[in-house]
């Protein structure tokens, strides 16, 4: 049987097991603590990816023509008219240089292809048949229209063939050279007289109708023109008898593609001379772009070139 010391004794040695382990295992417990906080764990570690992630999906693709055009988008190796020669060096090629066409994709607009546009066709007198794009006399039959200003998009819709259909089943095809001033709405269209006539009674002035671009099997090139006061220090270009709207055009210049601003009198603007009277490339609606090279910088002359947009 046990004294009272020994009991007291037993329970001393207890006392100090339990608290001896009990501190041990706070000890371990901050070890740990110290230990998990040091080590790097996977939000870490994601948290110094991330700036780099942002980095690499902010910067644009490069394009990959040697030479980029400013809006960046890709350039291709394009078929090659030879006209006439430049007085700036170096000399232009007189041949024609026969390459692939460019497969980039088509640009916006207002007027797409392969879309149905809902309007009304009313008529004016269209005279010898210039107008807002500046294309000069059109031919005898005058089938032209002006486009309303929405649709007409800064030019952008000169030099479209349409095709404009009648609630009577009767149609024709047109093409934009004019601009048609609100009040007239968008869809509408504001067909030379000679045109209506061959929808409707000229005494209706205004019909329903719906129309759509067209793409048509024209045999001929397409041709440049500079604009009157147009020099090796600020030039005005134009593109005339196209087959497919132009989205845009760019000249070549120290710097490679420069892309011109277009105005609302179908010029493309070189404000400070750069590619004036070298090569340019055009580009379509539908992303086809065509280079040409030996344009001299001849003022108010239509240049013939030996290329054209295909038809679509």
């Amino acid at each position: 049987m046990q004294t009272a010391r020994q009991a007291a004794r037993q329970r001393r040695r207890r006392h100090r097991l339990i608290t001896g382990t009990a501190v041990m295992l706070a000890a371990a417990g901050v070890l740990i603590c110290l230990v998990t906080a040091m080590l790097p764990g996977p939000e870490a570690g994601a948290g110094l990816a991330a700036p780099a992630l942002t980095r690499a999906g902010a910067t644009p693709t490069a394009p990959t023509s040697p030479t980029p055009p400013t809006d960046g988008s890709p350039a291709a190796a394009t078929p090659t008219a030879a006209v006439g020669t430049t007085s700036a060096p170096p000399q232009p090629s007189t041949e024609t240089s026969p390459q692939a066409a460019s497969s980039t994709a088509p640009s916006p607009g207002r007027i797409q292809p392969g879309t149905t546009y809902k309007g009304v066709a009313t008529a004016y007198a269209a005279g010898d048949g210039n107008g807002a794009c500046l294309f000069g006399p059109s031919d005898d039959d005058l089938m032209i229209a002006a486009m309303n200003t929405t649709d007409y998009e800064s030019s952008r819709a000169c030099g479209a063939y349409v095709r404009v259909r009648a609630a009577s089943g009767a149609s024709i095809t047109v093409r934009i050279t004019n601009e048609c001033p609100l009040p007239c709405a968008p869809g509408q269209l504001d067909l030379s007289e000679q045109a209506f006539a061959k929808l409707a009674d000229p005494k209706l002035g205004r019909i329903p109708v719906t129309w759509s671009l067209l793409s048509p099997h024209t045999s001929g090139a397409l041709s440049i023109r500079y604009k009157t006061g147009s020099s090796p220090h600020w030039c005005g270009i134009q593109v005339i008898d196209h087959r497919n709207p132009v989205a845009r055009l760019e000249v070549r210049s120290a710097k490679g593609w420069r892309r011109l601003p277009r105005t609302d009198y179908n010029y493309f603007l070189s404000a400070d001379g750069s590619g004036c009277g070298g090569a340019m490339r055009i580009t379509d609606i539908y992303g086809e772009q065509l280079t040409v090279d030996g344009i001299a910088l001849l003022p108010n002359v239509a240049q013939p070139t030996r290329v054209q947009f295909a038809p679509h």
